[in-house]
């Protein structure tokens, strides 16, 4: 399965400020200039550049058409693209150790806050927001409002390129569950009244399981649903009592779905995407449900280009540009898919009857008429910035379910 590695390890904490500047005239191709945070300025290739792109996000699943498109028109600035895959814990050490080696391999870096939160602490990347600023433009005022405050969230270490309300909510078999907890209290009864058939996964290794952590508090009416340590009471009582109920749980999402799909599990914890995407690849059946409960608060999610320093000036070049066109309305909305980051455009105005025929025709079978309702009568929160987030995370695996977790 294609799967969404949406693996927490946020070290330090960083990204909170905002990354906007004034509106300024974007110059012609080949006048580019960098703020003094880089090292080099930036100048156009002599000759065609090879990239290499890291995902850490199944991000490519969205993007890589649209970063094929670019370079295939783009031949004069770029001879080939190579894409590579890992998870957001392994990145930061190699970025660091290839910095430290005077070689950077990577060229862009496809993450989501995990990887850019873990790798701003230890100052790996640029800050390409305010780099690439000549390029890019005030390019804050096309994003969704939600998106503008995930790139705020990223503090110029990275350009958002797509972003989605997430979750949780719970999916479910509505053949085990006829009639589907309706609040964080009737789950916590469902939990207790069938051991073992609720699941979610570790925080820190999954997005589904991050976005329930992170919800619980609203759902719940914690006091400061962004204070982990002094003001989630509600919610550690919670977790721990929900966990006397829970088998184990997977280091990552994928095994949640596949329970789910052989019917080992009855409800497990879910968002848009992992919804409609597993339905549209036939990984889950067709007939699972979604619910939110009562309470709910959206915790957003999104994710984002990001360049390590040491790129050379002729590549970060390219990379700016093709960052522009990225954010295009023709490359966002590719970013639908099937469903994998619903909706998934991070600008305003990227309706789904632009999206590739495949993809309508995806979302307009496997997408839920509801979630419409959901994404503008609910709040949309921004995740925890990353002091906070790596002490739930810490937290859960110490007092909740460290112990549990099984590969």
């Amino acid at each position: 399965m294609r799967t969404k590695l949406l693996l927490a390890i946020c070290c330090a904490a960083l990204l909170s400020a905002s990354c906007g500047a004034p509106e300024q005239k974007q110059p012609a191709q080949g006048d580019q200039s960098q703020s003094s945070a880089a090292a080099e300025p930036v100048r156009k290739p002599s000759q065609p550049v090879k990239l290499t792109v890291a995902d850490v996000a199944g991000n490519l699943q969205l993007t890589q058409k649209a970063i094929e498109k670019f370079r295939d028109d783009h031949k004069d600035l770029i001879s080939s693209v190579e894409f590579t895959r890992s998870t957001a814990p392994e990145l930061p050490g190699k970025i660091d150790a290839q910095q430290q080696a005077g070689r950077v391999e990577i060229d862009l870096v496809l993450t989501g806050t995990d990887a850019l939160a873990a790798g701003a602490s230890k100052n790996l990347w640029e800050k390409v927001a305010d780099n690439a600023r000549p390029v890019l433009g005030s390019f804050e005022d096309t994003l969704q409002e939600p998106a503008q405050r995930m790139q705020k969230l990223a503090a110029g270490n990275g350009v958002i390129v797509v972003y989605y309300p997430s979750g949780p909510l719970i999916e479910y078999n509505p053949a085990t569950v006829p009639n589907p907890p309706k609040s964080a209290q009737e789950l916590l009864d469902y939990a207790k009244a069938h051991p073992n058939k609720v699941m979610y996964a570790r925080p820190a290794n999954s997005g589904p399981g991050r976005t329930f952590l992170m919800g619980l508090s609203y759902l719940l009416g914690d006091k400061n649903p962004k204070d982990p340590a002094g003001g989630w009471d509600k919610t550690w009582a919670y977790l721990a009592e929900l966990g006397k109920y829970v088998e184990y749980y997977p280091a990552g999402t994928s095994a949640v779905f596949k329970e789910l799909s052989q019917g080992t599990r009855d409800i497990v914890l879910s968002t848009t995407g992992w919804d409609i995407n597993p339905r549209a690849l036939g990984q889950v059946p067709k007939d699972m449900k979604t619910g939110a409960l009562q309470g709910f608060h959206w915790v957003a999610d999104a994710q984002y280009m990001v360049v390590p320093k040491g790129v050379s000036p002729e590549k970060r070049y390219v990379l700016y540009e093709l960052m522009k066109y990225m954010l295009t309305k023709e490359a966002q909305a590719q970013t639908y898919d099937q469903g994998y980051f619903y909706p998934g455009p991070a600008v305003k105005d990227v309706p789904l009857s632009m999206a590739p025929a495949d993809s309508q025709k995806a979302i307009s079978e496997f997408g839920r008429p509801e979630y419409a309702d959901l994404i503008a009568n609910n709040p949309i929160e921004t995740p925890l910035d990353a002091t906070a987030m790596v002490s739930a995370f810490e937290r859960w695996d110490r007092e909740i379910g460290g112990s549990k977790v099984k590969k």
